[in-house]
């Protein structure tokens, strides 16, 4: 297996061990209630990453936008107001923390960037946001490529695939094309669950997630505590953990690099017992 890694502010951090990127929504309406935090109360912000990063996260996925079906549209400039004091502040009390921007918006990517943010997270993957690929060169940070279609309106009327796994990699392929042409060096790819795809599509997905490893680009699996578990199992998000969990073990089994979620010491645990199944602890 091709030995991954990507480049964060001179740090070569290496994926021999899977890695666990932690939520932090600055919004007030993200689909996890307990996901979101309000900007303006900073210290419990702050207080939450402390936690993750003790946890043991590596990166934190900062969002201001929140992507579930029907949420509120926000401006660019709300958006801004919400995630830079945030990273800004992360800056300045966690100096060894890689910032993740999770956002669709060239401008709020750049912006994060400038205020202290180590790489971008696009659920987009360039379609919403024509500048975003030229943007991600000139800024020379790690991009997450996710796969997706349309937008959070329209994404669920977009899931008639040929092949599902195919085709999500072939239109991630077509993207990774485009940005090596920029000169992006580091990407890690999202096969991007929940997003133009219905619940069976994503276990379909999950089934067959050691093909994306054709692509030989990290691998990032965010399931946590998505629909396609509570509504499969006939429960709520808030009670999705356990669930979560079984298809983070599942994920890390075929090649899973990072594990976004929101439960950070539950993602790492899993992370040492599938290292001790894998014996190399």
């Amino acid at each position: 297996m091709t030995l991954k890694s990507i480049n964060i502010n001179g740090h070569l951090i290496d994926f021999s061990i899977p890695k666990v990127m932690g939520i932090l929504n600055i919004t007030p309406d993200s689909f996890y209630e307990k996901s979101r935090f309000e900007g303006h109360l900073m210290q419990s912000v702050i207080d939450k990453a402390g936690e993750l990063l003790d946890q043991g996260a590596t990166f934190i996925d900062i969002g201001g936008y929140s992507t579930r079906p029907h949420a509120i549209d926000i401006s660019i400039a709300e958006e801004l107001d919400r995630v830079v004091p945030v990273i800004e502040s992360f800056n300045k009390n966690f100096p060894q923390i890689a910032i993740s921007i999770d956002t669709f918006r060239s401008e709020v990517a750049r912006k994060s960037i400038e205020a202290g943010a180590s790489m971008i997270n696009d659920i987009s993957g360039g379609n919403l946001d024509e500048n975003m690929f030229q943007t991600v060169a000139d800024l020379n940070v790690p991009y997450i490529l996710m796969h997706s279609r349309g937008n959070p309106e329209t994404m669920n009327k977009l899931n008639d695939y040929q092949d599902l796994t195919l085709d999500v990699i072939n239109e991630l392929q077509q993207k990774v094309y485009q940005l090596r042409q920029l000169g992006v060096k580091d990407i890690i790819i999202d096969p991007g669950f929940g997003f133009a795809k219905n619940a069976k599509q994503g276990f379909e997905m999950m089934r067959n997630l050691t093909t994306f490893q054709i692509m030989e680009l990290p691998l990032l699996v965010g399931i946590s505590r998505k629909s396609m578990i509570w509504r499969t199992l006939g429960i709520t998000a808030n009670e999705a953990l356990n669930g979560t969990t079984a298809l983070n073990m599942f994920a890390l089994m075929q090649g899973a690099n990072i594990l976004r979620v929101h439960d950070v010491k539950e993602a790492i645990e899993t992370v040492r017992i599938f290292e001790e199944l894998e014996d190399r602890v």
